[in-house]
């Protein structure tokens, strides 16, 4: 729209100038035509760029990863993770309060090319651990922050094994999706992570950009809401990240009960 306002003549002007000649007229033309396509590019260029079109939740599924394309920090304000940072939750799962300590380690892990940061996720109950995982993420130079994988291991009989929704980005059919996009508009609609055997398909749905909540940590406007679901599970969570900090809180709104809050940070 730009372009087609900076390069238009009114006919009047054009015709004023010309003197009759088609020349003058035919270079206007190419030039509006040329803003034209530039417009419609652009355009596409930025819708193919969205979290919608690069992480589709419906159809064939077949992301694109080039690590060209791929940034070493990430920076995304809804999803930074700055290594050395820890996140402290504390909820209820059911009737049963747990913590969740989410601590972005120095550890970097290489997949399909891209370099990704390890993320550490522990939920204790009672001061104990029943659940570790290593999640991987990458941002590319879009801003879409990448979800690659994860190592998950579940407490069993006093052991810590590894459990079936593990997963790793180009192993055995799994593909990575978006856990938070560049650019996230109310109605996006994409997929966080992909393992066919039907066993890791989470996909998220922007709902508002201005939310407000109010957590142990702090209070919060200007909040990303989000929807997020798993067609193999009966379930629908809320989820709230606050500009420049990350997720400060999440809730199940269909199905079990389970809440979790952000009670502090350090780095």
């Amino acid at each position: 729209m730009g372009f087609l306002s900076s390069s238009f003549h009114p006919p009047a002007a054009t015709m004023a100038t010309s003197n009759g000649s088609e020349d003058v007229m035919v270079t206007r033309s190419r030039r509006i035509s040329s803003a034209a396509v530039s417009t419609v590019a652009f355009g596409l260029l930025a819708l193919l760029g969205t979290a919608s079109s690069l992480a589709p939740i419906h159809g064939n599924y077949s992301p694109s990863i080039d690590p060209a394309n791929f940034v070493a920090t990430i920076d995304n304000p809804y999803w930074p993770l700055k290594p050395g940072t820890a996140f402290h939750y504390e909820g209820l799962r059911g009737t049963t309060p747990q913590t969740d300590d989410e601590v972005v380690t120095h550890q970097t892990k290489l997949i399909l090319g891209v370099t990704c940061t390890v993320v550490k996720d522990t939920v204790s109950e009672h001061g104990a651990p029943v659940e570790r995982t290593f999640d991987w993420y990458a941002q590319d130079k879009q801003g879409n922050v990448w979800y690659m994988g994860e190592d998950s291991l579940e407490l069993k009989n006093g052991r810590f094994v590894k459990a079936s929704d593990s997963w790793e980005s180009g192993v055995n059919g799994a593909q990575p999706g978006i856990i938070m996009p560049g650019n996230p508009q109310p109605g996006d609609a994409y997929r966080q992570e992909y393992y066919p055997p039907g066993e890791a398909l989470d996909e998220a749905r922007v709902l508002s950009l201005n939310g407000s909540v109010k957590v142990p940590y702090g209070q919060f406007t200007g909040v990303l809401v989000t929807s997020e679901r798993s067609p193999l599970e009966p379930q629908t969570e809320q989820k709230y990240y606050a500009p420049g900090l990350g997720e400060v809180e999440e809730r199940v709104v269909v199905g079990h009960h389970e809440e979790f809050q952000l009670v502090s940070v350090t780095t």
